[in-house]
Formats: structure tokens, C-alpha cells, sequence
């Protein structure tokens, strides 16, 4: 499978991208833990089968320190012991928030509680925006088959710089 369109070349595209993330931003400097930042990231991307997302958030959340068992749990969370009650919380909203068309019911009452539980507004606001734009971020690069596998850390931000 060969990339279909290199969206990193395209002049309107990369427009697009940096407002894209621009908002981006807003999150990553929001009070939400980096960590579970990525773990979300990860999480949705692995539903949405993105393998260029999968890639730089796994290299991103390890260059930022992230342990390898976590981040190889991270498709299985729910069945492991390395992730804090807030980051099961986040992890579920990240499921069921990707997984609209699976579930009729959207984010479910209890993820909800939980989510609101442990994160304060600021908080639960860049939670949902980060899911927003990680499943759009996976579905840009799933059309156009954009592969995972040559990322680098800061990669992503220093194309936009």
C-alpha cells in the first residue's frame, strides 16, 4: 500500500495543517497530563487502525518518558494494572467517543461520571477536543494511507514550524 497524496507537500493541505494544529496546541498546553494525552491519542488510533498516528504518539509518549509496558498495554487497558483510575477514565471516553457508529448511545452515563470524577473543566474540555482531533487527524491520514514507521520525535512540529 503506497501513500495515496502527500498531504505534507500540498500547499492547501498544509495550510490546513497548521491551523489544524494550531488547535492542537490548545490541548497540548492545556492542564490535561501529557501522558494521557498520548495514552488517547494512542488509544483512538488504534481503533481507527492509523498507523502514522499509532507511530507518533507511541514515539512521542516514549520520548516524553512513557514506560514500554504502558504503552504496550495500552490496546488491552482494561485487562492491566499500569493505568491510574483518571487514565481508565480517559481511555474510556476515548473508545466510546471513536467508536460512534459501535455504540448507539455515544459516551455512555457511567465514562461520563468517571471522566468528571477525575478531571476538573479545563480538563474534560481538552479531553474531548484531544478526541476529536485525533480521530480526524486518524481519518486525514487513513484515506490518503499514510504509513507509520518513519516518525520522529518533533517531527510533526517542526514541519509545521
Amino acid at each position: 500500500m503506497e501513500t495515496r497524496f502527500d498531504l505534507f507537500s500540498n500547499e492547501l493541505a498544509t495550510r490546513f495543517a497548521k491551523r489544524f494544529a494550531n488547535a492542537g496546541m490548545v490541548v497540548h498546553q492545556s492542564p490535561l497530563p501529557k501522558a494521557t494525552q498520548e495514552l488517547v491519542s494512542l488509544r483512538a488510533s488504534q481503533i481507527n487502525g492509523c498507523g502514522w498516528c499509532i507511530d507518533m504518539h507511541t514515539k512521542e509518549a516514549a520520548a516524553g518518558g512513557e514506560s514500554q509496558v504502558r504503552l504496550h498495554l495500552v490496546a488491552a487497558w482494561r485487562e492491566s494494572t499500569v493505568f491510574t483510575e483518571a487514565e481508565r477514565a480517559a481511555l474510556a471516553l476515548a473508545e466510546e467517543g471513536s467508536r460512534l457508529a459501535d455504540a448507539h448511545q455515544g459516551v455512555s452515563d457511567e465514562t461520563w461520571a468517571e471522566v468528571r470524577r477525575h478531571y476538573d473543566d479545563d480538563q474534560i474540555a481538552a479531553l474531548v477536543c484531544l478526541v476529536a482531533l485525533i480521530n480526524a487527524a486518524n481519518r486525514l491520514a487513513v484515506i490518503v494511507h499514510q504509513r507509520g514507521g518513519s516518525y520522529q520525535p518533533g517531527m510533526f512540529a517542526a514541519a509545521l514550524g
